[in-house]
């Protein structure tokens, strides 16, 4: 009797054993990937379609038989405009879920709270947004712009007498890293064209500020002391109220240009945009780019917008951070297909040189030395539609310089390979 109860036993628990054992199993068959976007507070105007867009990506991978033969397994989270909840959410996300890698980040002040984590946990960060450069870290791949692939080229554009010969510059901005940074950049660059500081204005306003219109009248004001232009690093919903303010004061674009560098197609959608044809954005990529491989993305976009039921659906757009997002998942899949695994040091080692032919139409780059993207600079003036047509654009991928030669010092730095974890 006693014989057959410790049968009975072990058979029971030999069961328990092999359940869990497939479910072991069953999770190892996915590849967990983190997207951590803020789809609340004041950036989610901008952010909420990455998340989208990351989601798209991911089921077209999947449907495609995965990686390495592994579905994808997205885990989103929300971190809700809130810097230091960044963190906590990075966190969770390598810690808790175990994502083998993730996509995420906007503004600065939320890839420098998250880069800690990343750096202890020896995560895979991929960020998708236009940066100030100044940083390279072994744990994150730039797949947006540094500031000679956007922000140095526009003001270029703008001294040039094709972008109206601009002898003042007002550089309006949110105040935080990216604006702060990128405009002592600016600053040193515009010096160093001869520009002084009497001809420089230079203005910050808070995270979701709306109230533009005495700004809007001191750049009237400023702009009476000869050919002016602005230089906008608002980020998030503030761009709605900023361009709003312009229009309702009658500032157009050939008498003070607007040459942007966070406002894109999204940002536009569900403005008037009429009375702000002629001002400029500056980007690596723009919706109205006119070739098959973009053709392709912006339809698979708009029936992945239709098909999920997404707000607005019938209007969606494409822009710079969600080519920026896509490029970047297809790169880190190409990736750990040739590492064979998705171990981060592996993979790692596998995204230096991995190339990929982008919807902008030039087949993009991820240099092995310093991990940002080879990228194409693109002016574009906006258009009665809210699209960008295309008035400049460099004939080949411009390779990044993370730390820019105008910030004093940092020809005493270089951008020798970073540093690996292991080979």
């Amino acid at each position: 009797m006693q014989r057959r109860t410790f049968i009975k036993a072990f058979a029971l628990s030999a069961s328990v054993i092999s359940m869990g054992l497939a479910f072991s199993a069953q999770a190892a068959d996915t590849i967990k990937v983190g997207i951590m976007h803020s789809l609340s507070g004041t950036m989610a105007i901008s952010e909420t379609p990455l998340k989208d867009v990351a989601l798209m990506t991911i089921a077209d991978i999947n449907a495609k038989g995965g990686v390495l033969g592994k579905q994808l397994e997205p885990v989103v989270v929300d971190p809700a405009s809130n810097w230091p909840l960044f963190a906590e959410k990075a966190r969770q996300l390598l810690s808790q879920d175990k994502a083998a890698v993730v996509f995420g980040c906007w503004t600065s002040v939320s890839r420098k709270s998250v880069l800690p984590v990343f750096e202890e946990l020896n995560g895979l960060l991929f960020y998708p947004v236009q940066y100030e450069g100044e940083e390279m870290s072994p744990n994150v791949f730039y797949t947006g712009a540094a500031p000679n692939q956007q922000a140095i080229p526009a003001v270029e554009y703008l001294m040039s007498e094709d972008g109206g010969a601009a002898k003042r510059y007002f550089l309006l901005g949110t105040d935080y890293v990216y604006p702060r940074t990128t405009n002592k950049i600016l600053r040193a660059f515009l010096h160093s064209k001869g520009v002084q500081d009497k001809d420089i204005e230079e203005v910050y306003t808070p995270f979701g500020y709306s109230d533009y219109q005495t700004i809007v009248a001191n750049i009237k004001k400023f702009s009476a002391g000869g050919k002016t232009a602005v230089i906008s690093t608002i980020n998030g919903d503030s761009n709605v109220p900023f361009y709003k303010e312009l229009a309702n004061q009658g500032l157009k674009a050939t008498d003070v240009p607007v040459v942007a560098f966070s406002v894109g197609e999204e940002e536009l959608r569900g403005i008037d945009t009429k009375p702000l044809v002629g001002n400029l954005a500056a980007w690596n990529y723009f919706e109205s780019v006119d070739n098959p491989t973009n053709k392709a993305f912006v339809a698979e976009w708009k029936a992945y917008a239709k098909a999920h039921k997404l707000p607005n659906a019938d209007t969606v757009v494409t822009n710079d951070p969600m080519e920026a997002t896509y490029v970047g998942i297809h790169m880190w899949a190409q990736a750990v297909e040739k590492a064979g695994t998705t171990d981060v040091d592996k993979v790692r080692a596998a995204m230096a040189g991995q190339t990929y032919k982008a919807p902008s139409g030039f087949t993009l780059t991820m240099d092995a030395t310093n991990h940002h993207l080879h990228k194409p600079v693109m002016i574009g003036e906006i258009e009665g539609n809210g699209q960008f047509n295309v008035v400049w654009q460099t004939d080949a991928p411009v390779r990044a310089q993370p730390w820019s030669p105008f910030i004093a010092g940092n020809d005493k730095k270089s951008d020798e390979p970073v540093k690996m974890a292991s080979n």
